[in-house]
């Protein structure tokens, strides 16, 4: 099953968390000399044309990076704004980066990118996106897969991003497998999984396996911009951060009491910045 779009979703309040902790990620990586990977397991199309058919269809943008552009925001929040910015120069928002177009933007000449895509839609435009950049290598493949047969990577330095569509109950037990088996070949990495907050039961699956997984340093970072429901729809987003860098946390808890309310959809958002599993 192959039907979900990001291109429909890109630029929400969800992408704003995501991607801001994913910059911060690669901003701490940057402090040392020695290169780095970035890998992606499910990659997308690369970056979104916010004018586009699908976006202008749900404008779900509007009310993420919309809220923030051209506004006066905290420093946890520039790599990230940097990155979406390089695609706007004239300052106007139409581009927008998926999550390889914002790490192409802040890793090094020395660092490398594993990109992974099976959607025949996006795969050749995330293709064509790169097709000149030396530190990009592509793969048409199952994400976990790909990700398995790369472990450990050859920099021991790096991050892996897993951001599936969650289109599939399986869908969880595939994450915490995924993250399990790498993380047995590779257990000094940065691993950060996205996931959306639709049905609370799906999380608090993955939290316990991950707890009785073995694995240690485990932080959770979470914004709701409404109240948990039970209708179908998504009321906030995540991240789970395996091996975070040690700025992170503290990071996140300065900037979402200022960026919780800013993305708000109702008067129950919140968020929380917790320890799953300490050092």
């Amino acid at each position: 099953m192959l039907s979900y779009r990001h291109s429909y979703h890109a630029g929400n309040h969800a992408d704003v968390l995501k991607h801001t902790v994913q910059a911060l990620i690669l901003e701490a990586l940057k402090g040392k000399e020695k290169p780095f990977v970035y890998h992606d397991t499910h990659s997308g199309a690369g970056r979104y044309d916010l004018r586009d058919d699908h976006a202008e269809k749900t404008g779900e943008y509007v009310e993420g990076i919309g809220r923030l552009w051209q506004q006066d925001c905290p420093e946890a929040l520039h790599p990230y704004l940097k990155a979406v910015k390089a695609l706007n120069p004239n300052g106007e928002l139409r581009y927008y980066p998926g999550s390889p177009a914002l790490a192409n933007a802040l890793i090094r000449e020395q660092d490398r990118m594993l990109l992974t895509e099976l959607h025949p839609s996006d795969h050749p435009r995330l293709e064509q996106e790169f097709a000149r950049d030396r530190r990009v290598k592509i793969f048409k493949e199952d994400g976990y897969q790909r990700l398995k047969a790369s472990m450990p990577p050859q920099e021991r330095r790096g991050v892996v991003l897993i951001d599936p569509p969650y289109e599939l109950k399986t869908e969880y037990d595939d994450l915490v497998k995924g993250v399990v088996e790498a993380h047995k070949r590779w257990a000094t990495g940065t691993y950060a999984l996205w996931y959306p907050v639709v049905y609370r039961e799906d999380i608090d699956y993955v939290e316990r396996k991950l707890k009785a997984s073995g694995i240690r340093k485990i932080l959770k970072i979470e914004m709701n911009v409404l109240g948990d429901s039970n209708a179908r729809g998504m009321t906030g987003s995540g991240m789970i951060v395996i091996n975070p860098p040690w700025t992170l946390e503290q990071q996140m808890n300065e900037l979402l009491p200022w960026l919780t309310p800013k993305l708000a959809q109702s008067s129950q958002a919140r968020f929380c910045v917790d320890w799953l599993v300490p050092e």
